[in-house]
């Protein structure tokens, strides 16, 4: 099909589809893809797109080997997110209220900032608004903006492959959580040093942020939260610190980690049936969005599950945001029509 480009102020729509066919023995399977060379290229970035010509490492894969310091700290953490559960009939309003802004701040630091702006630049950034998301990053703590990206696209590049950080055909709790806790395989640790992150480290708030991580951390991810209700509406320390700090941050996490492991067993797959990876409107609801990148920037969903998407409209209705990357609807409904699982007919 042919290809076009209409680029207004803020944003660009591409309607690109190619057609392939993929050879197994005698099986011939027809696919339907966008180009994404054409959608990489206009981003400026070609990582994120995979990598056809991988494979696996023939003989035995390498012996797990556990990252106790991450087990312990984890454990203590959802320990502590229990714990902060049975604190909150006891929790003033505002505390409450302050617990779901910390968490929408810091989750819109995940989602419109390290995975669709720096990972896979669906849309461009002012200064000022790199330097809100990139604390709103902080806030989250889910590695810094650097690591985040060079992990996230060596997952794109190599999904659900021996190079994937968190491969979900190696289960639910690996996908989720259990890749956290032991040590990265050696393809995840060799593909994402060859990836090019020159457009990360050109970045000067992202290279800050990276410098000064950890102090980052500790004042915006754990001490500002608490502080906040203690201080100002004289709530207990204990519930300021177990709700808007502990449990609102084992809550992100676990909502991004969805992503990882939910999106990729359960739900619907209106794109592509062959692939693994999945609309669920649960996790999408609950990680503000994010996982619809696959359509790249969501456009589909709109409002109605997308708040990350309603954020970076916002964004570019006051001039702090440019670009964003669409792809059409034309282009969405063919590769529903030619690859998808006919979910999209149900509505």
């Amino acid at each position: 099909l042919s290809k076009e480009f209409s680029s207004a102020s803020s944003t660009t729509t591409v309607g690109t589809v190619n057609s392939w066919v993929t050879r197994n023995g005698d099986a011939v399977m027809e696919k339907n893809l966008l180009n994404h060379e054409d959608l990489a290229g206009d981003r400026g970035v070609i990582d994120d797109i995979f990598d056809e010509t991988y494979r696996e490492k023939e003989g035995p894969k390498p012996p797990t080997r556990y990252v106790w310091r991450n087990i312990i700290l984890m454990s203590l953490l959802h320990l502590g997110a229990v714990f902060g559960l049975t604190l909150i009939p006891f929790a003033k309003i505002q505390t409450l209220a302050w617990a779901i802004l910390c968490f929408l701040v810091s989750a819109l630091g995940i989602t419109a900032g390290s995975h669709r702006l720096w990972s896979h630049r669906s849309y461009k950034a002012t200064l000022p608004l790199r330097i809100f998301l990139t604390i709103a990053n902080s806030v989250a703590f889910q590695n810094d903006i650097y690591e985040w990206v060079r992990d996230h696209r060596v997952h794109h590049k190599f999904s659900e492959t021996d190079a994937d950080p968190h491969n979900a055909t190696r289960g639910f709790f690996f996908s989720h959580i259990g890749w956290l806790l032991v040590r990265k395989h050696p393809d995840v640790i060799e593909k994402g040093q060859k990836l090019d992150l020159s457009d990360i480290k050109a970045d000067k708030v992202v290279m800050f942020q990276r410098r000064y991580y950890k102090p980052s951390v500790v004042l915006l991810c754990f001490t500002l939260p608490t502080v906040v209700p203690w201080y100002f509406w004289d709530e207990s320390i204990i519930i300021s610190f177990f709700i808007p700090a502990i449990l609102r941050y084992a809550i992100g996490l676990n909502a991004t980690w969805l992503v990882n492991s939910a999106a990729h067993m359960f739900g619907n797959r209106p794109y592509d049936q062959h692939i693994n990876p999945r609309e669920n409107p649960l996790v999408s609801l609950g990680a503000l969005g994010m996982f619809s990148i696959r359509v790249f920037c969501c456009g589909e969903f709109g409002w109605r599950l997308n708040l990350t998407t309603a954020f970076i409209d916002l964004m570019c209705l006051l001039g702090l945001a440019s670009d964003r990357k669409k792809v059409s609807k034309e282009v969405i409904l063919a590769r529903k029509m030619r690859t998808g699982d006919g979910s999209h007919k149900s509505g």
